[in-house]
């Protein structure tokens, strides 16, 4: 019964370290997708800020 023991306990705590990394990585995945996506909206307000001013010339 003691082995079961260390057993569950080595398997909750391999479990444990793989989701937290896991968990990590979808969070750095998240601030650059946001990043990316801001930038690129930021470009093309520009883009289309450009577009109106410059038909006015």
């Amino acid at each position: 019964m003691k082995r079961f023991s260390y057993f569950t306990l080595f398997a909750f705590a391999i479990t444990m370290l793989t989701s937290c990394q896991l968990i990590g990585d979808i969070f750095k995945a998240g601030v650059w997708s946001g990043v990316i996506i801001v930038v690129v909206v930021i470009a093309v307000i520009i883009w289309i800020i450009a577009k109106i001013a410059g038909g006015r010339k």
